[in-house]
């Protein structure tokens, strides 16, 4: 029988994070559709991940395989900057339940062994109330320089979310959704926040959803809500989520919304591959994601043309890598999110639950952590979004340095040359060329007369002075494909060590079994300086206590 409560050295490949200047400068405020700083209005992007603290137990899930600061510097080595931390809203507006020992809170759901690990890895916690358990994981992160925003995630403590808003909690005028109450949650945790130097954010509401959800209602209680947020702390940001499951905002596009602050408002979305059901799996995944692109900027994407932050709030996929359905759709969102440059929160940091829908110890298959919460579940997932960690534009930035990158979304790197050669290969975006693409759908490198050539069939693409024309095809609008010497049609593509070839294009046609993963390429607006921090793959350790 395995031991939980001994103590050994695991450790993991990390991403060193090296500040250029610091990530966090907030408070934070709104440039049109930039999140920046109000020291210099420059960009500061919110790349989180989300750490669940709204179920039963309404304590940070993780306490019990690690020390608090053992878990906030995880999540800095891992690259992240933000965590978005959830909070139910009984757990300030019902006095039995604040005032309640985290000891108290396990003892009454029966997790017993939990306490003897909670004495061994954060002992101090135990004979908080829940509420100081919850301002002590605040403030581990800001002691490690991660800012936090706070996301009333449900109302009655619980998972979230049942079908329909059946489990009370979906819309306001539910069982357990009282606007009047839930306007002083808001208030109390704003207040309480306040003065809190790295919590930069409140999200006021997760997914409404139900029976009850309309229009009216949302505008009538969000903008109370976001009135109630900013009188009582005016340094946060406030979030607006929308409609079925936040998922549609669209209905702001010919009603904005009427506040009487400016400056702090952002919006936020949630995009799965189980948003659309099974359609990665049973369709053609070049068609499935045209169509889905097409389909969020109705819903959502035109905020950013409308000047306004969009910060997809809850994104993620089985880290097993096991669910075809998700392997597909996150290509795609990754060749989406760089393009668009969005801000971010990844579900989940979580390994595993206390007690999650009435099972002690549950594996979380979307969770960047092992059960253990010391390893990573999938090492190559942390490649795949360094590049989106860092800025890729701003607000205050010179034309002058503006330019493209070419992204790779089925592996997180961008096309480069190989050292002195003219050969081309993937590697971290960091390091990438300055691209340019004309008028005359050449890719050059910027300032130079060096520019992306096609050979022949299955042969290295690689830079020479004769140039190729690169046409953006397909549904997906992720085939880079030029025509070779003898008319052949290729695509851009790569092997299994990372060279870039061209290939014949593939996944044009409606077959559904095809993977165009390989072939999929986004051109990317970047620009020199834009970033803030810096992501690079390191061999340095992290020990966790397991």
């Amino acid at each position: 029988m395995r031991n939980f409560f001994a103590f050994s050295a695991l450790s993991i490949l990390t991403l060193v994070i090296i500040f250029l200047p610091p990530i966090t400068a907030p408070p934070l405020s709104t440039n049109s559709r930039w999140i920046v700083d109000d020291d210099d209005g420059q960009r500061v992007k919110l790349a989180c991940v989300n750490w669940v603290s709204h179920l039963e137990v309404m304590v940070a899930e993780g306490l019990s395989k690690q020390p608090v600061d053992v878990i906030s510097k995880l999540i800095v080595s891992l690259g992240f900057n933000c965590v978005r931390l959830t909070w139910p809203l009984f757990l300030v507006t019902d006095e039995s339940l604040g005032s309640m020992t985290v000891r108290e809170s396990f003892q009454k759901l029966g997790l017993i062994e939990s306490i003897a690990a909670l004495k061994i890895y954060n002992p101090s916690f135990i004979d908080l109330s829940l509420i100081q358990a919850y301002q002590k994981v605040v403030s581990s992160l800001d002691e490690n320089n991660v800012m936090v925003i706070l996301d009333n995630h449900i109302s009655k403590p619980g998972w979230c979310c049942g079908n329909s808003g059946g489990d009370g909690n979906g819309f306001f005028g539910d069982q357990f959704f009282d606007p009047d109450l839930w306007i002083k949650g808001l208030t109390r945790m704003a207040k309480m926040f306040k003065g809190v130097s790295n919590v930069v954010g409140m999200s006021l509401r997760n997914e409404l959803r139900g029976s009850r959800q309309n229009v009216k209602g949302w505008y009538r209680y969000m903008q109370r809500g976001a009135e109630a947020v900013h009188s009582a702390n005016p340094d946060v940001l406030v979030i607006l989520s929308g409609l079925s499951y936040d998922k549609d905002l669209s209905f702001i596009r010919k009603r904005p919304v009427s506040l009487t602050f400016s400056g702090k408002l952002v919006f936020e979305v949630h995009w799965y591959g189980f948003t659309d059901g099974k359609a990665w799996q049973n369709g053609n995944p070049n068609q499935v994601c045209g169509r889905v692109m097409k389909n969020m900027m109705w819903l959502s994407e035109f905020l950013l043309k409308q000047g306004w932050p969009l910060f997809v709030s809850e994104f993620g996929m089985d880290q097993r890598g096991i669910n075809v359905n998700d392997n597909r759709y996150m290509n795609c969102f990754l060749g989406v999110a760089a393009e668009l440059d969005l801000d971010w929160a990844l579900w989940t940091l979580v390994g595993s639950y206390y007690l999650r829908q009435g099972v002690f110890g549950l594996d979380e298959a979307y969770g960047m952590l092992s059960w253990n919460w010391c390893e990573t579940r999938n090492s190559n997932f942390l490649q795949r979004i360094s590049a989106l960690q860092t800025p890729f534009q701003g607000p205050v930035e010179s034309k002058s340095e503006l330019h493209k990158v070419i992204f790779h979304p089925l592996t997180g790197l961008c096309v480069q040359r190989n050292s002195f050669l003219e050969q081309l290969k993937l590697g971290p975006c960091s390091e990438s060329e300055a691209w340019t693409y004309s008028t005359q759908k050449t890719l050059l490198v910027k300032g130079t007369q060096s520019c992306l050539q096609a050979d022949d069939l299955d042969k290295p693409a690689k830079m020479g002075s004769i140039c190729s024309r690169w046409k953006i095809i397909s549904k997906s609008r992720m085939h880079l494909s030029s025509k070779v010497s003898h008319g052949a049609t290729v695509c851009l593509d790569m092997d299994s060590s990372n060279n870039i070839l061209t290939r014949p294009c593939k996944c044009l046609s409606k077959d559904i079994t095809c993977d165009p993963s390989s072939q999929w390429f986004k051109l990317v607006d970047r620009t020199r300086g834009s970033g803030q921090t810096k992501a690079i793959m390191s061999s340095e350790k992290i020990s966790c206590w397991s």
